[in-house]
């Protein structure tokens, strides 16, 4: 063997005897001490606006949610009134609901003996 081969360099003299001693505490460098801070820093800045948005986030949700919902009723809506504006439909809700009749027709309601009268519904 060379003396080149058999010569230990200083760094592994050193793990040598790192391991050979009691072991030691790493150690903690200004730089990444800083560093440790600033993300820190970062960290408890971040936590506000994070929240913010996942509020924000829930609550668009919610809303567009209720739009859906109310978009729908509307259509029902639109539609009742178009029934509403056929003459038709608004002949058979009076005669059923107001007990109108035309010119020259009698009208006629049959009650039960015993029995109130209770008006129709008329939704």
């Amino acid at each position: 063997m060379s003396a080149r081969a058999s010569a230990t360099s200083p760094a592994t003299a050193q793990g040598k005897q790192d391991t050979a001693g009691a072991r030691r505490a790493p150690r903690l460098t200004p730089r990444a001490t800083i560093l440790g801070f600033i993300v820190f820093v970062a960290a408890v800045f971040a936590v506000a606006p994070a929240r913010a948005y996942l509020d924000q986030r829930a609550e668009r949700q919610r809303l567009s949610q209720q739009v859906s919902q109310l978009e729908q009723e509307n259509a029902q809506l639109q539609q009742r009134i178009d029934q509403l504006h056929d003459p038709v439909e608004l002949e058979r809700l009076a005669r059923a609901c107001l007990g109108m009749v035309d010119p020259g027709e009698i009208a006629i309601v049959p009650v039960r003996a015993g029995s109130p009268l209770t008006p129709p519904n008329c939704d």
